[in-house]
């Protein structure tokens, strides 16, 4: 089964990366981009009929930082 997820910095946690990526889009002439925020995408090959709670487990324990990031996850 494969896992994808998502993770993000905290709406209130400042994003230079973010703040980069928006200055360089005005750059090349996006003027219409307003805000960039930059993430963190990892894809997981779990076996099959693992427990969600198993998932949210790692991305609590590794994948996210839960003071600055937040996560979510989708099964496919």
């Amino acid at each position: 089964m494969k896992v994808e997820v998502y993770v993000t910095l905290k709406r209130e946690v400042l994003d230079p990366q973010g703040d980069a990526v928006k200055r360089s889009l005005h750059e090349l002439g996006h003027k219409g981009v307003t805000s960039a925020r930059v993430g963190k995408y990892i894809e997981l090959e779990v076996a099959d009929g693992t427990d969600p709670a198993a998932i949210r487990a790692m991305c609590e324990q590794l994948l996210a930082n839960g003071v600055i990031e937040d996560f979510r996850f989708e099964l496919s």
